[in-house]
């Protein structure tokens, strides 16, 4: 009976230390081979604007405008020092506006259904056009365009642009869309609220309203008769002024109001449409899509068309901006995306954990949640829905972005993304105008971005820099070089070292995330400290970790800082813990060869 009891004991161990394992270790085997994307999103029209004005609700003349052409092969190769392989141009496509083009052919939109005096990127107005704004010469926006495109690739980086599908403004229409094609809406039977054959959902008989002016200082009011659903689902004729109130819904062939049936045989006239779109951005050399609101539209529309894009433009990346984790596996599995934003897993833990709302160690249940697909999910702390983090919603000061970011840059081989003034400690706590003070950089307005504004105007350096917003830079600098440097990030296992390090008088789970990345022989030990004290840590790394990569335990390791460049001795195996030295509101990178 003894002989038994101990077998079962042993057998029951095994079946624990197999269990923590499954839990602690992750083995990449997706995407290995391929480059680890490093995104730097740019709101285009920002980016050069170097006025001093910055007036609430300005307009063009009086706040300025960026173009393309600030857009330097001396801006893009600062861009390209930072890490970044890819730039996603927001806001390429012509969209809404209270700028009035008429004098190029362009038709004027009525200022009642636009946001702010520039408008926002998200209502789109011609899928066939390059927004004016961003010209110096209005009508040679597309080979201004063009140019662009050329300038990154010869930068060595790839041009990643929207795709916005959901929805378009309320006065769409394309006038420069190739010769044979149909415009959006052209052959709807508006006497339908719906039929797959319809671009749009329509309300027959009645008018567009809403709960705000109509007129907002035009002539006339706005008149949309018969009223179409409004963008962000609002299958009604009234439109209130917290919704997407300036775009209109597109039809893939869901009746939302007739029980969500689906009409997907034949295919839908929206799908065609919308194909013919991607083909002719493609076409024009871009190297991927950033899909808004992508499950906002069927995934089944998705898996005929990605692949159909691909098969004239290998290699082309589609992105999804997504938020339900329940449709993630079918956006890439069904859809063909290759990669969705890891917003309401890592992101909102990454901010809880700065902002002092959750532990460090919460940050273990985001990538069990997706392991089997987490060479997938794009890593973020800014982009342009979000607050910034030293806005005074979020953390208060860039630095307290630099513990978070270590992780969201290098515990997955996916993606890692920035935007534009991140690495600067850019606030968003201006008041532009239709924005207002929100933490956010505007979508809306014509403003400039302070902290850009400088680095440009000090040619890129750090004239007109504080030291403060310098060291902030070179720490982005360091980090997203890493990703593409070491194969332990770019493409390596990840094991997570949580498990063995419970609360003690060093490691603090709440304060403290520890984890390695690995590559052949080559190994990582990631630690980062989300406290505001320097901390002296004695981290456990397994037994488990040497037998299962066939590492060899020493008890003086040479490890050093890749942030750093000091170069220090520790433990590295299973008798003894590796004692660490992890600075306040950062991290550490210990490479142990």
């Amino acid at each position: 009976m003894k002989h038994h009891r101990f077998k079962n004991i042993i057998f029951q161990a095994c079946i624990g230390l197999l269990a923590s394992l499954m839990q602690a270790c992750s083995v990449y085997t997706e995407h290995a081979d391929m480059q680890k994307p490093i995104i730097y999103q740019v709101f285009t029209r920002l980016f050069g604007n170097s006025t001093d004005v910055n007036q609430h609700d300005a307009d063009r003349a009086t706040n300025g405008c960026g173009t393309m052409a600030d857009f330097t092969p001396k801006a893009l190769g600062e861009i390209r020092k930072l890490g970044a392989t890819h730039i996603w141009y927001t806001g390429i496509i012509e969209h809404a506006t209270q700028t009035d083009y008429s004098g190029y052919g362009i038709a004027r939109d009525h200022g009642a259904i636009v946001k702010g005096k520039a408008g926002s990127a998200y209502a789109i107005k011609d899928y066939y056009d390059v927004d004016p704004d961003l010209a110096t010469d209005v009508p040679s926006r597309m080979e201004e365009f063009e140019a662009l495109v050329d300038r990154t690739h010869k930068a060595g980086m790839k041009v990643i642009i929207d795709f916005v599908p959901n929805h378009v403004a309320r006065q769409y229409h394309s006038d420069v869309c190739p010769d044979g094609t149909e415009d959006l809406g052209a052959s709807d039977d508006t006497t339908m609220h719906f039929s797959p054959r319809n671009n749009f959902y329509y309300f027959p008989g009645e008018t567009f309203t809403a709960d705000f002016n109509l007129q907002a200082g035009e002539a006339e009011p706005y008149v949309e008769q018969p009223a179409r659903a409004t963008g962000n689902d609002v299958f009604s004729s009234h439109a209130r002024k917290d919704d997407w109130y300036e775009t209109v819904k597109l039809n893939y062939g869901v009746d939302y109001t007739g029980g969500r049936s689906t009409h997907f045989d034949p295919v839908p006239s929206t799908w065609e449409k919308m194909l013919g779109i991607l083909q002719f951005w493609a076409d024009k050399g871009i190297d991927g899509f950033r899909c808004d609101m992508a499950e906002m539209v069927p995934s089944e529309f998705w898996g005929w068309a990605i692949p159909q894009v691909k098969a004239s433009h290998p290699g082309l990346m589609f992105i999804a901006e997504i938020y339900g984790p329940d449709a993630y596996r079918r956006y890439i599995h069904e859809g063909g995306f290759d990669y969705l934003y890891d917003k309401v897993g890592l992101y909102d833990t990454l901010r809880a954990v700065a902002c002092g709302n959750a532990e460090a160690s919460a940050i273990t249940s985001c990538w069990q949640a997706v392991d089997d697909i987490r060479p997938h999910m794009l890593s973020f702390l800014e982009n342009h829905d979000e607050q910034r983090i030293a806005s005074d919603f979020f953390a208060g000061e860039g630095k307290r972005g630099r513990a978070p970011m270590l992780v969201a840059a290098t515990f997955s081989t996916g993606p890692v993304m920035l935007y534009f003034g991140q690495e600067l400690g850019e606030r968003g706590m201006d008041d532009e105008g239709f924005s207002g003070r929100d933490g956010r950089t505007t979508i809306f307005d014509y403003w400039t971005v302070g902290t850009i504004k400088r680095w440009r105007n000090g040619r890129f350096g750090g004239k007109e820099l504080t030291s403060e917003e310098l060291e902030l830079q070179s720490f982005y600098s360091k980090l997203l070089n890493l990703c593409s440097s070491e194969a332990a990030i770019r493409e390596g296992d990840f094991f997570d070292l949580m498990y063995v390090n419970p609360k003690s008088n060093s490691f603090d789970p709440h304060s403290h995330y520890a984890y390695l990345r690995r590559s052949g022989q080559e190994v990582l030990l990631c630690v980062a400290n989300f406290s505001d004290n320097d901390s002296e840590l004695d981290i456990n790394i397994p037994e488990a970790v040497f037998e299962l990569y066939g590492l060899k335990p020493k008890t003086e390791a040479n490890a050093t800082d890749l942030l750093t460049g000091t170069t220090t001795t520790i433990a590295f195996t299973p008798s003894q813990p590796a004692h660490v030295r992890v600075p306040s509101l950062c991290g550490v990178i210990l490479k142990i060869k």
